[in-house]
């Protein structure tokens, strides 16, 4: 209910199916009311976080958005500034600055963000090995990624897997 609620209120329809597929697949793994409980709660999280990003992209420009969501579907490549300038047929200087403008924070800075994320997720539900995280991710190497993730987290990315690991399902 909350997936087709989310695509009415303006969530895109593969991105919606996307997140509700992997809450089923974590349901299936769950073995107790309360880890059932605890996961729906974070799945609740999730989509009620991603809905106030969308309602805040609605006074975004195309352009932005356009990058927004090449960034989420491009996670595991090397975005660049001009790789999205590309994408969208804009300058980058002109592009850089309208994303600043716009969401108040720099395109490189933002892919961060995402990238670190993502390698929350994967530390946290997945059995994946840091190498493995940080070449999907595309770090130039795993101690990059393990730098840059305890600088944005505040720990180490086996510090946060040791404390999040399945904690919550």
């Amino acid at each position: 209910m909350i997936t087709r609620q989310c695509v009415t209120a303006g969530m895109e329809l593969e991105q919606a199916y996307r997140l509700s597929d992997f809450y089923i697949l974590k349901m299936d793994s769950c073995t107790s009311v309360e880890a059932v409980s605890q996961l729906h709660h974070n799945m609740a999280l999730d989509f009620t976080g991603k809905m106030a990003l969308i309602k805040k992209s609605s006074a975004i420009s195309k352009p932005v958005v356009m990058c927004m969501d090449f960034i989420y579907s491009h996670l595991n490549t090397r975005i660049t500034v001009q790789v999205l300038s590309d994408y969208t047929g804009l300058s980058a200087s002109y592009l850089s600055r309208l994303f600043k403008k716009e969401l108040g924070i720099s395109i490189s800075d933002y892919i961060l963000e995402k990238k670190i994320e993502k390698a929350e997720n994967l530390l946290k539900y997945s059995d994946y090995s840091l190498v493995d995280i940080a070449n999907y991710l595309a770090f130039s190497s795993q101690s990059h990624f393990i730098q840059t993730f305890k600088k944005a987290v505040g720990l180490t990315p086996n510090k946060y897997r040791n404390q999040y690991y399945h904690s919550s399902w």
